[in-house]
This record gives structure tokens, C-alpha cells and sequence, in this order.
């Protein structure tokens, strides 16, 4: 039935992580993702949940402490989708075999012509570009316009469509020279799409992608069965030594990437927060210690088990396993091809993911600020920062203590069968010294 499985889910896997276009968004997002973790810590520092927090640093700094801290975050923040379109445009154009910074310099002269230029004021129309467009909200045309600009400079390119300069000339003048006709096409196609949209009941393009695709995408990205499927097989993925995430990724985390954002913004407007399942849900109350929740399997391979193979391995694997890291695990265990890990190494995250998913629901935890924490930040401390609530770590141990009794017959039996090897190894090893 294993090899089964794998003949199946292989080639499936390995066609998804291949897939050009879901590599790039993959990527794309990555490439900004380390100045959302930066810009974080400003706002959490700014919005720190202790009591008295803000009050006694006004008292030090002044009343404008904050917006001092707020004017980092919101450097990123707010402009999420522009700085996603230029992210994913670099990658897909690096997967592509093109230069990247001028296929992605385009891409945002292709996301900035589409963007909305005028605003409403009282009884005026002001020329302006308000962030509503350049920030999360923004983040599927972003998306749309990166993939699309840099198919049509392609294209071009291609088909030779470019200004050859003499012999001679220095590359980087010749590069921006080859650029040029691939460049206008892209411009002028986007220029004619702005067109056509203002001529529909939709006035832009920005209101029919948010309209038709970005909010049905969200409703269903925020909801418990496609975030349990996410863990699922994400966790299956991994038995077969794929990295679940890697995959599951490509396809869900746009639609995370959203939710987490919205929920930022009222974090910082000090509104309600909107949605449950956002990135840090994800990375903060369903794994602990990596994929499989493995935290708990290497509490239970230090504090019970017998065989030296085991607990050498938890030795070395815990101070990696506190902070997320968790290859040890996977390759030295194994848990990779491993029937009898596997089971507890899915159900544990899937059934995480469902007691969070539920206790959030009926408002027992706080739902998560947004805030992007480093994947590395430790449990219970995790769990406070993210949720601004001592019950966030208080859930974060309970489904700790659940996947360590979860874990506890599953890993008994891999170790009395090690410790078993082991003896035997011994015993041979006795009788050949007696020998000599």
C-alpha cells in the first residue's frame, strides 16, 4: 500500500514543486518576506500586550513614540501588493532565463498604471493613489499583473522584438537597449487594459479582481476544511520525504498571505481582528518543533525511551527541535518511509489545527494579530506574542502535552524494536570476542 501511495503522490508532488509558476509565487513572496519579519518587531513593539506598555513609554519618549514605530512597519505594510508584484516578477522572470530587474522594473510600471490615480474628498477629485490599492487588498492583481508582464516581455524577447546596438557599445547600455521594445509592448498592453476596465460598470481592474477572485478566494481559504487539508498533506508529503510545506505553500499561501495582512491592518487600527486561519495560525498553533509537530515525539524519545539509537538522536535533535528546526528528525529517525511514525506524524498537526481552529472560533484564545514572528520564535513565547494573551501559550502547551501522549505508543514500539537490534548487535558482538 506504501509504494502504492508514493507511485501516486510522487509524480504529483514533484510535478507541483516543478511548476514554474507556483515556484515563482513561492519565491516571490519570500524575497519580501524577511522585511515583513523586520518591520514586524516595529509593530509589535509599538502594540507590546502588556498593560501600561504604551502609557509608560509616552510618559519617557513623548506622545509620538509610536507613530515613530508605526512609520517603519507601514513602509511595508502598506504596500504588500506592490512589493509582492515586484517580488514575484523577479522570480518568474529568474525561472524564466530573463534579466529580472528589467522584467520586474516593468512589472511595476505595469501594477502602477492599473492602479486607481484619483480620490474623492468631500465633494472633490483629487489626483492621489491611496495605499487601499498598493497594500493587502492589492496583493492579487499583484499576482495577475507579475506573471502576465512577464510573459509578454518574453514573448518579445523571443521573437527578437529588440534595438540591437552596435559592437562595442558597453553591455549595460545595450541590455537597456534590448529592453526597450519588449518594455513598450508590455506598457502599451496595460495602458489599453486600464482603458477597457474604465469603459465597464467595474471602472478598474483592481475592483473586478477584488470583486470576482481575491474576496471568494478568501472565504474559502478561511475556513477549518481547507486549512486541515493544508496540514494533511502537508504532513503526508513529508513521510515521503517531500517537503509538505514547499508544496502546500505554492498553492494556499496568497490566500494566507491576505489574511494575515487584513488582520494586521486592524491589529494596528486596534479593531477587531477578522479571520482565524492566517500564516501565523499556521506556523505558531498547528506545528511545534517543524512539520509532524516532532516536539513532542523528541520529549518522549528523551524522557522514555530505552534504545541508545533513540535517545542520541533526541539528544543532539532537541535544541534544533525548540526552534522549529526538525530535519534530524525526519532523516535520522526516520520518519521518512517510516508506517509506524507516519501515522502520529499526520494526525498530530491535522488534529492541532482543529482544537485551534475551534477554541478561536468560540473566542477561548484571542485570533492571531498578524504580526509575522520569525518561524524559529519558540513555543508558549510564540504563542503569547502572537495572540497578545497568556491562553495562546496555555493552548500551545495543551496540544504539546496531547501530541506527547499521542506520539508515546508509536514511538515505544520503534524503540523496543531499535533496543531489540540493538542487544542482538551486542550479543554477536560478545560472541566474536569470546571466539578469539
Amino acid at each position: 500500500m506504501q509504494n502504492k501511495a508514493e507511485k501516486i503522490l510522487m509524480p504529483i508532488a514533484t510535478k507541483l514543486g516543478n511548476n514554474v509558476v507556483l515556484r515563482s509565487l513561492r519565491d516571490g513572496f519570500l524575497i519580501i518576506t524577511p522585511l515583513i519579519i523586520v518591520t514586524s518587531f516595529f509593530l509589535l513593539i509599538g502594540n507590546f500586550p502588556i498593560p501600561g506598555w504604551s502609557e509608560f513609554w509616552t510618559g519617557i519618549l513623548g506622545s509620538h513614540w509610536s507613530e515613530w514605530f508605526s512609520s517603519v512597519s507601514n513602509s511595508v505594510f502598506s504596500f504588500t501588493g506592490l512589493l509582492g508584484c515586484f517580488g514575484i516578477s523577479y522570480a518568474y522572470a529568474k525561472n524564466r532565463g530573463l534579466q529580472a530587474v528589467n522584467a520586474s522594473a516593468v512589472a511595476i510600471i505595469s501594477f502602477l498604471i492599473l492602479t486607481p490615480t484619483t480620490l474623492t474628498v468631500g465633494k472633490k477629485t483629487v489626483s492621489a493613489v491611496e495605499t487601499l490599492y498598493l497594500g493587502p487588498n492589492g496583493i492579487f492583481l499583484g499576482i495577475f499583473i507579475a506573471l502576465i508582464s512577464v510573459e509578454l516581455y518574453r514573448f518579445a524577447l523571443k521573437r527578437h522584438w529588440t534595438i540591437r546596438m552596435p559592437e562595442g557599445v558597453p553591455p549595460a547600455v545595450s541590455q537597456s537597449f534590448d529592453a526597450l521594445l519588449p518594455s513598450a509592448l508590455v506598457i502599451f498592453a496595460f495602458f489599453l487594459v486600464r482603458i477597457l476596465f474604465s469603459l465597464t460598470s467595474f471602472d478598474t481592474v483592481y475592483n473586478f479582481i477584488y470583486t470576482m477572485l481575491q474576496a471568494p478566494l478568501k472565504n474559502v481559504g478561511n475556513s477549518l476544511p481547507s486549512v486541515l487539508l493544508y496540514n494533511f498533506l502537508a504532513s503526508l508529503l513529508w513521510c515521503f520525504g517531500i517537503n509538505g510545506p514547499t508544496i502546500t505553500n505554492s498553492v494556499w499561501s496568497p490566500i494566507f498571505f491576505v489574511l494575515t495582512q487584513d488582520n494586521l491592518q486592524a491589529f494596528q487600527k486596534h479593531l477587531e481582528l477578522p479571520h482565524i486561519f492566517t500564516q501565523p495560525f499556521i506556523d505558531i498553533f498547528t506545528t511545534y518543533g517543524g512539520g509532524g509537530s516532532t516536539l513532542s515525539l523528541l520529549i518522549v524519545m528523551l524522557v522514555i525511551c530505552k534504545s541508545n539509537r533513540v535517545r542520541q538522536l533526541g539528544k543532539l535533535a532537541i535544541i534544533p527541535g525548540i526552534f522549529g528546526i526538525n530535519e534530524p528528525i525526519i532523516f535520522g529517525l526516520p520518519v521518512v518511509l517510516n508506517p509506524i511514525i507516519a501515522i502520529p506524524f499526520i494526525i498530530i498537526p491535522t488534529l492541532n489545527t482543529l482544537i485551534s481552529g475551534l477554541v478561536m472560533t468560540w473566542g477561548w484564545v484571542p485570533h492571531t494579530n498578524g504580526v509575522l514572528l520569525p518561524w524559529t520564535t519558540p513555543p508558549i513565547i510564540s504563542g503569547w506574542l502572537s495572540t497578545g494573551s497568556w491562553t495562546g501559550s496555555v493552548l500551545q502547551l495543551f496540544e504539546i502535552i496531547l501530541g506527547i501522549i499521542i506520539y508515546y505508543p508509536f514511538i515505544k514500539m520503534l524503540d523496543n524494536q531499535y533496543l531489540k537490534e540493538e542487544k542482538a548487535a551486542s550479543a554477536e558482538l560478545d560472541i566474536d570476542f569470546s571466539e578469539v
